[in-house]
């Protein structure tokens, strides 16, 4: 219990300086380059994801796994399709109901989403993508005979 709490004290730090980037580039592609505000948050939502995943690896869950392009391009690519998933669909579909229906300002509208998407986010990414056993399931695979 006290391990996952502290695990989800880091995913959190790790998320506020998602929560930055996503942020800062959403108001540079909405504000400064005058992109609709869906499109903008779904490239915001990509670029927060591979900051955090690169970030996850290292520090959030950097006991589970083996940093190494062998094996963090096919986590990524799970990191992606299921935590990016439910942030990219879950902010887009918040952010329509919000900003579309409720005209309520997009970055705090934004602000809303991240903070809703989160908990699922961590759930997904510690039981699935960065799942216990993962580095020994990653070392295994990689040394067994072809």
């Amino acid at each position: 219990m006290r391990d996952t709490f502290l695990r989800w004290l880091k995913f959190n730090a790790v998320g506020a300086l998602g929560i930055g980037v996503q942020l800062a580039l959403l108001l540079a592609l909405k504000s400064g380059l005058h992109l609709n505000y869906l499109p903008a948050t779904a490239v915001a939502v990509e670029t927060a994801v591979v900051h955090n995943f690169l970030w996850h690896e290292r520090y959030t869950w950097a006991d589970r796994v083996q940093a190494s392009w062998r094996h963090s391009l096919p986590r990524l690519l799970r990191f992606n399709l299921s935590t990016g998933g439910v942030s990219i669909l879950g902010n887009l579909a918040l952010m329509k109901v919000m900003v579309g229906l409720g005209h309520i300002n997009y970055l705090a509208a934004n602000g809303v989403a991240i903070a809703v998407c989160s908990l699922a986010n961590f759930l997904v990414s510690d039981g699935l993508v960065f799942a216990h056993g993962a580095k020994g399931r990653s070392a295994a695979l990689a040394a067994r005979p072809k």
